[in-house]
């Protein structure tokens, strides 16, 4: 039987979700060079995923044109006429499962989320062991419709030039570039303010590095504006310039710590050593930055906090965890980072 050569990848969120497909479908187009990729996400990730090579995006316009199940099958239509030979469903979700079943006649592979070893690890403090990678979960879903995918670990999007205009706001690069994003899309997976100035300080000691902070969104910018101070090798990234431009900047970096969050997957994808930190989440879950060492993954005691991971996604606040990713010192971070800057 023929391999499909025109294929629907369905994702649509959440961002670090989003970065994870990236090298699942940069070695899809390495060993099948002739298969054409069609990606259906959200608009905002439209400049992630377009960096794949001759890929086609497609927006799914959920909260408008797509929306509920007559908008679902109005999209169906649309896609259709893209004359799509298979459909891989990264999300499997109730939007997903619908357009699926809108889709008749075409052959189909879904993810398989590990749903239940995952419950199992955050009920069971006995069951502590690491889970599939979201990477190989995505290619199983690709290898379910016939392809022999293989992750080989250096599935990396080429370095981006920083735009003039950009380097005229934060300057050329003459140090060492890391990045700092300490923010999270839940509490609990985020450091606290003072944390975050305290390992700034700690860095910003050494004139040989410049520290970039990355955030989205007004609050978050303020919050940065404080914990960058007034130290002239600290950068705040947040509403200077365009997402896009972000991705340049961010590719040139020599390292990157980030929370358990979307920027250090976004980070990941081109190649740059990342440090995370590890609060109520736990790497074993399946959703560390792709091809990190285990030594770049800084957790939270577990003889202090035996109930990490108290959730897979953050969301869930257990009483007296709250600080758990602020109970990594600031000295295992720079000492990791010193490492990781001079290997």
């Amino acid at each position: 039987m023929p391999l499909p050569q025109r294929i629907l990848v369905i994702r649509l969120s959440a961002m670090g979700d989003i970065a994870m497909c990236v090298p699942v479908l940069l070695a899809l187009k390495r060993d099948y060079p002739s298969v054409e990729i069609v990606a259906l996400s959200r608009k905002r990730f439209r400049s992630i995923l377009e960096h794949i090579p001759d890929i086609t995006f497609i927006e799914a316009d959920v909260d408008n044109r797509h929306k509920g199940v007559s908008g679902l099958y109005r999209f169906s239509k649309e896609i259709k006429a893209l004359k799509i030979d298979a459909v891989a469903d990264f999300h499997n979700v109730l939007r997903s499962k619908i357009l699926r079943t809108f889709l008749r006649g075409i052959p189909k592979s879904k993810i398989d989320k590990g749903r239940a070893e995952k419950k199992k690890l955050i009920n069971d403090p006995t069951f502590f062991k690491p889970l599939t990678h979201s990477t190989e979960r995505y290619a199983n879903v690709l290898r379910e419709l016939g392809f022999k995918v293989e992750l080989k670990g250096n599935e990396f999007l080429p370095k981006e030039a920083v735009l003039p205009q950009i380097h005229d706001q934060i300057g050329r690069k003459t140090s060492k570039w890391v990045g700092f994003a300490p923010f999270a899309a839940h509490e609990t997976k985020a450091v606290t303010i003072k944390k975050a100035k305290k390992l700034v300080k700690a860095i910003s000691q050494d004139d040989q590095i410049t520290i970039l902070l990355f955030g989205g969104g007004k609050k978050e910018q303020e919050q940065l504006q404080i914990i960058a101070g007034t130290t002239s090798n600290v950068i705040n990234m947040a509403g200077i310039t365009s997402f896009e431009n972000e991705l340049s900047v961010m590719s040139q970096l020599d390292a990157m710590i980030a929370m358990d969050s979307g920027n250090g997957h976004l980070a990941a994808l081109y190649g740059v050593p990342v440090i995370t930190l590890w609060g109520n989440t736990h790497p074993y879950a399946g959703f560390a930055p792709y091809a990190q060492p285990e030594e770049n993954q800084l957790t939270a005691n577990r003889d202090k906090f035996p109930l990490v991971p108290t959730s897979i996604f953050g969301n869930k606040v257990v009483k007296g965890y709250k600080k758990a990713t602020s109970s990594i010192k600031v000295k295992q971070v720079v000492e990791r980072l010193k490492i990781v800057l001079e290997s």
